[in-house]
This record gives C-alpha cells, sequence and structure tokens, in this order.
C-alpha cells in the first residue's frame, strides 16, 4: 500500500507539473525569452510567467527584473537556495551567507510566481530552521511566507515554520513598549537611516544611528506577522496560537490607528521614542513621510475616509510625488535632501530625507493596490497606479537607455543618487513583478480553490496585456486584456483561461473570482551542489592554474552566478599567457561526483567560451579523466557534462583558450 500511494503521489507530481506548462499561445515564449536573455532561455522558459502589454517600457522592465532575481539567486549547497539584496558582499549582511533579512519580504512575494518551488522553500527554510533571520532589521516574512503558501498551498511546509514564526515573533518584545503598546525602532534598523524622527533628534546635526521611534513601519510588519501566524495555525489546527495572534493583530491595529495617525497631517506618523533636549518622548515628529502609507500595504487601516484622506498627498507635487519619484519626505521638511554621509570615494551615502526609493515605492504600490481590491473609501483610481507605476518603471532605465535599478534616485532630477560601483548595481530591495502580477494583471490569491482577477489598468494606459503561463494551485492560468480585440484576435475585454480552458470570455474590466479545480502541490526538487562555498575559506577550497588581477578564484565556486557586464564576479586566467588552464575544486574528504554544470561570462571582447574543456579527478596521486565535451561550449549559461560516478578529493576542469585574443572566464563550477 505505501507502495501504491507512492505512485499515486508522483503521478500527481507530475499532472501538476505538465499543466503548469500549458499555455494558450498568445505570446511566443521561445521567441521573447531569446531575444530577452539570450543563451540563458531555457531556465526562464521552465520558471516565469510570460507577459507582455502596450507599454514596452513596463513590459522590458518585467523581464529585466526576472534577470536581476536569477542573478540574486544564491546556492549555499546544503542549505539550499537564497535571495539577495546586493550582488556582491557587503560588510554588515549575516556571514557566511550574504543574507539580509530586510528585503526577504520582497524576494518572497516576487519568488513565489516561480514554478520551481525550491527556490521559495529553501530561502524561507534558511530563515526559519538554520538562522537566517538574524532580526537584523524589522520585516514581515511571516506574511510572505504566506503568501507564498496562497499561490502554492503546501499545507505540509508552511505549518512546518510555525514554532519558528513564533520564537522569532516573540523575540520582538525587546523592541516593545508595554505603556504605548507599541513597537518601536531606531530607523538604520527599519532600513530607513536619516529619517526625520532621528535627523530632528541630533538637533539636524545626525541621524544615522540610534535615535529609536514608533514607526508605522515596524507596527504594520508586527500586524501582518501575527495574522499570517494565525493562519498558519489554524492550518494545524492549533486554535491556542492562532487566538493569540488575531489579538495580537487586533491589538496593533487599534494602538496605531489611535496613536500614529495625526489628524494636522491626515497621516500615519512617527512619535519619538526619545526625550532629550531637542525632542520629547511620545511627541509627533514635524512631518509627512512616505513610510506612513506602509500599513495599506497590509490592509491594516479602517476602511473610513478619515484614513483614506492620507492618499491626496501621495498625489500632491508639493507634497510626496516628486516628477522624478515618490519622495521619502516632504520638500518642506527643513533638512529635506540635506546630505549628511559620504562613501569613500565621495560617492553620496543612502539616506531617506527625501529620495526615491524604490524599496517604499514598491509599498506605496502595494498599498495602492489593495485600496483599489479592498476599499471603498478612497480618491484613487487605475489611473494613478498606473502613473506611479510607470515612474518607477523609468527609474530603471539609465541615461544610455539599458537597464540597471540602484540603491535610490533624486525625486527632483532623472537620476540615482547611491549607485556605488560594484555595489548597487542591479539592486535587489522591491518588488516590481510580483506588482505587475498582482496589480497591473490583477491576479489576486485567494483563500480556497478560487482566484480574483481584477486587472488595475484604464483605457487611458494600457490597450492591452497578457500574462501567460502562471503557476497557480498547480494549474496554469492566463489573464488577457484586448480593448479593441485587434491584437489576441480572440474578442475584446478581458478574458481568463485556466488549464487552456476558458473561464471568462471577452467580460468588461471589473473584479470577479473564479473558481478551479482542487490545488496540486509542487513539490521543490534539485540536487545539493557540493562544490559551494559561500565564506570563501575553508572546504571545498578552490585554486587555479593562474588568476587574473581582476576576479577571484572563489568567486568561482560562491554560489553566485551572472552575467551582467558592469558586476565582476568570474574566475579567469587572463593574463597567463598559456593555451590551456585549469580551475579545481578540493574536498575535505574524499566525495562521490557524477556530473559538473559550468557557467562561462563572455563578452565578445575579452572573454569567451573556451575551444574545449575535460574533467579530470584525482586517484590516488595521479589524474584521471571523467569526461570531455563533446558539444560547443555555451556562454552565458549552464553547460552540463555526466559521467560514472567517481570517488575523489579533487576534480578539476582543464580548458583550453577560445585563441589567441580571448580568455575563459568562469563564473560558476558546480560539482553533483
Amino acid at each position: 500500500m505505501k507502495r501504491a500511494g507512492s505512485l499515486i503521489f508522483a503521478l500527481l507530481i507530475t499532472i501538476g507539473f505538465a499543466k503548469a506548462q500549458l499555455n494558450n499561445g498568445f505570446i511566443n515564449e521561445a521567441k521573447v525569452s531569446t531575444a530577452q536573455f539570450g543563451n540563458d532561455k531555457q531556465w526562464y522558459l521552465k520558471n516565469i510567467p510570460f507577459f507582455e502589454c502596450s507599454d514596452k517600457q513596463i513590459e522590458n522592465v518585467y523581464y529585466y527584473r526576472w534577470k536581476l532575481y536569477k542573478s540574486h539567486l544564491k546556492n549555499l549547497g546544503a542549505n539550499g537556495y537564497i535571495v539577495t539584496e546586493f550582488l556582491n558582499t557587503q560588510s554588515w549582511d549575516l556571514k557566511p551567507f550574504n543574507s539580509l533579512n530586510d528585503a526577504t519580504g520582497f524576494h518572497l512575494y516576487e519568488g513565489r510566481w516561480l514554478k520551481d518551488a525550491r527556490y521559495e522553500t529553501d530561502h524561507i527554510n534558511f530563515m526559519y530552521q538554520k538562522g537566517g533571520n538574524d532580526r537584523h532589521f524589522s520585516e514581515a516574512m511571516a506574511d510572505a511566507a504566506y503568501a507564498y503558501y496562497m499561490v502554492n498551498p503546501d499545507k505540509q511546509f508552511i505549518t512546518s515554520q510555525l514554532a519558528s514564526m513564533v520564537n522569532i515573533y516573540n523575540k520582538w518584545d525587546d523592541h516593545f513598549d508595554k505603556d504605548k503598546k507599541l513597537y518601536y525602532i531606531e530607523p538604520l534598523l527599519d532600513a530607513t537611516e536619516f529619517t526625520i524622527s532621528s535627523i530632528d533628534a541630533t538637533n539636524g546635526r545626525n541621524g544615522f544611528t540610534g535615535r529609536h521611534s514608533f514607526r508605522p513601519s515596524i507596527n504594520s510588519y508586527m500586524y501582518a506577522n501575527a495574522l499570517a501566524i494565525q493562519h498558519i495555525a489554524l492550518l494545524k489546527n492549533d486554535t491556542v496560537t492562532a487566538n493569540t495572534f488575531a489579538k495580537k493583530a487586533a491589538d496593533i491595529k487599534t494602538e496605531l490607528q489611535k496613536s500614529l495617525w495625526n489628524d494636522q497631517f491626515q497621516h500615519f506618523i512617527d512619535r519619538f521614542k526619545v526625550n532629550n533636549q531637542y525632542v520629547k518622548y511620545w511627541d509627533f515628529i514635524r512631518g509627512r513621510e512616505l513610510v506612513g502609507y506602509v500599513p495599506w500595504a497590509f490592509n491594516l487601516p479602517d476602511d473610513n475616509k478619515t484614513y483614506a484622506a492620507a492618499w491626496k498627498h501621495i498625489l500632491a507635487a508639493d507634497e510626496l510625488k516628486g516628477p522624478y519619484g515618490l519622495r521619502t519626505v516632504e520638500p518642506s521638511y527643513q533638512y529635506y535632501m540635506k546630505q549628511y554621509r559620504y562613501y569613500p570615494k565621495g560617492e553620496r551615502a543612502c539616506q531617506w530625507n527625501g529620495p526615491s526609493w524604490p524599496f517604499q515605492t514598491t509599498q506605496v504600490l502595494l498599498g495602492m493596490a489593495n485600496l483599489l481590491n479592498n476599499y471603498k473609501e478612497h480618491s484613487i483610481t487605475t489611473r494613478d497606479y498606473y502613473e506611479v507605476l510607470k515612474q518607477y518603471t523609468l527609474q530603471h532605465y539609465t541615461k544610455d537607455g539599458g537597464l540597471d535599478l540602484y540603491e535610490d534616485y533624486d525625486p527632483d532630477k532623472p537620476e540615482a543618487i547611491v549607485a556605488v560601483n560594484q555595489r548597487s548595481e542591479h539592486y535587489n530591495h522591491s518588488e516590481y513583478n510580483d506588482l505587475i502580477i498582482t496589480g497591473l494583471c490583477g491576479l489576486r490569491p485567494a483563500v480556497g480553490n478560487n482566484v480574483v482577477i481584477n486587472p488595475l489598468v484604464g483605457k487611458d494606459n494600457i490597450k492591452y496585456f497578457c500574462l501567460e503561463n502562471v503557476a497557480y494551485h498547480g494549474h496554469n492560468l492566463s489573464v488577457v486584456y484586448d480593448e479593441t480585440g485587434l491584437k489576441y484576435h480572440s474578442g475584446k475585454g478581458l478574458s481568463v483561461y485556466v488549464d487552456g480552458k476558458v473561464a471568462v470570455k471577452n467580460s468588461p474590466l471589473k473584479k470577479q473570482t473564479v473558481k478551479l479545480p482542487a490545488a496540486i502541490i509542487v513539490h521543490p526538487t534539485g540536487q545539493i551542489n557540493l562544490a559551494v562555498n559561500s565564506a570563501g575559506t575553508g572546504f571545498p577550497q578552490s585554486s587555479a592554474s593562474y588568476t587574473d588581477t581582476v576576479g577571484k578564484v572563489t568567486m568561482a565556486n560562491d554560489g553566485r552566478i551572472w552575467y551582467w557586464d558592469n558586476v565582476i564576479n568570474y574566475w579567469s586566467p587572463k593574463g597567463s599567457g598559456n593555451t590551456s588552464d585549469w580551475y579545481q575544486v578540493e574536498f575535505a574528504q574524499p566525495t562521490s561526483l557524477k556530473q559538473v554544470a559550468l557557467y562561462f561570462y563572455a563578452d565578445d571582447k575579452t572573454f569567451a567560451v573556451p575551444k574545449a574543456y575535460k574533467v579530470e579527478y584525482l586517484d590516488g596521486t595521479d589524474w584521471k579523466q571523467a569526461a570531455t565535451n563533446t558539444t560547443k561550449p555555451i556562454a552565458n549559461t549552464k553547460n552540463e557534462l555526466s559521467f560514472k560516478s567517481v570517488t575523489t578529493t579533487k576534480v578539476r576542469v582543464t580548458f583550453d583558450q577560445a585563441d589567441k585574443m580571448h580568455y575563459t572566464a568562469l563564473a560558476e563550477m558546480e560539482v553533483f
């Protein structure tokens, strides 16, 4: 019986994956993937929903953001995958993994739309089971993990995280004021250094560290996490925990609305935790900040005219809406855009006293989408959503028309502020594709075997769009809108397809619930990369015949793979003068292996794929050949070689250089 059950289970999984690969053929996915991702197209064909719309800038940024996301996938070997905030290691990240918990919520919301469940489940496991959530920063991670469950309702997996979620939540009691019944935090550890509260607590002289305040952000995160824990506990029939956290959420909501709403500003704003000669404990700060919209990102405020009044400030050009981005503080603030910190080379450092941040722009767009879907009292329109999204979209474009996302931007000028070389490029502390899927295209995850469809488009902005091949509850969903019927030749209006079949046909744009077949749970699959060394010291130990002066030998087994021209992450023997060079990984003890994957970076200038390569392993004191390539190596994607299993302490790959003018550049070597 056990074997029969296993076979049925395996069959269901196979059916689930088969359905997830169906599409309705509105988009030529192979052609689009080749154009957007080149040689690396297969990964995207297997993993992402495809999208097109009448606004080609939005469409191009959508694909750029998937390329950015894949670049931030970091393989930790036995610890699985995580998603990073910075491509390169930073001094303040969690060593040796280079993880940062403040961005994880965004990563999980964005990554829940990938078809391979491993990326999400590994990341959640790392944060909750393997110490990744070190509480370095405030976060809404439990909420994001539950959001993943809404897309792939794997009850066994999500309930396995419950105990750790509760434990970490309760540790935040060290930031809870029992008298005021609210959480407080210093803005730096809220990932928002140099805010009004921290600057004013120094009389305008500083504001980087310290200067705690009661903030709408951390209290909204704790509210959202409490609700998520409540829902997850109910999945486990743990009514005690569910009731406890339902009360915590209700209490936070009550106190946030009572104490952080300011009638004068018509906005949720900070109160000072500090008491000194400049500011007084529990006084309100003296201005509006963009952080005041964070409660709506989690549907926290009551649906009434009082709180809805806050949204007029997001539309005012002399308040929070700058011409080139949303301002984090209004221009009327005394220290608006005053620069306090610089990096060693004179570059401006991160501040939240006016600059436009993709981080909080994401939160505002989430709040706007929630208003348009779940609230009656508001003045926001789909046109407003599109305009903020469009402004955010344009921030991705560089002056030469390329695509790159930096840390923050000047809201009054079309330029990035913090764009530090080898640090700020392709920055990953925000969402974009989740905003397209759940906002613009309106695919809203729902409880049970349902999905809500409510595109946030209007006739004055988007003429057509197609969101195709979305994996949801193990089924394939496509959402298509065609204003005239001339784009897709399938009629005017909105249509929804489930597993290739029509569920809604030529409907006017409106909110509607679509019934789905029972969910088919998609479980993660994948091998463990034996060559990864996140720390760069100890084993597995990398070495090479020669290493150039730009890259590092450890870059080719650090678990990170990307092919950006402006961020270095490869080993190369450039300058060796040899016609062939080798790269080696040594294990601490004899290890069985039977497959090697190689990722070559090529730029058609200095670096090109090798002419040929072979895999060798150490047998005693002799090097023996395990395999040699029989197909031409491909640049900027995965190259695999499988062979009969061998046990060894050392494996190396020898490369024959393409020619005298080009050298091999190895972005990563994986061993399985």
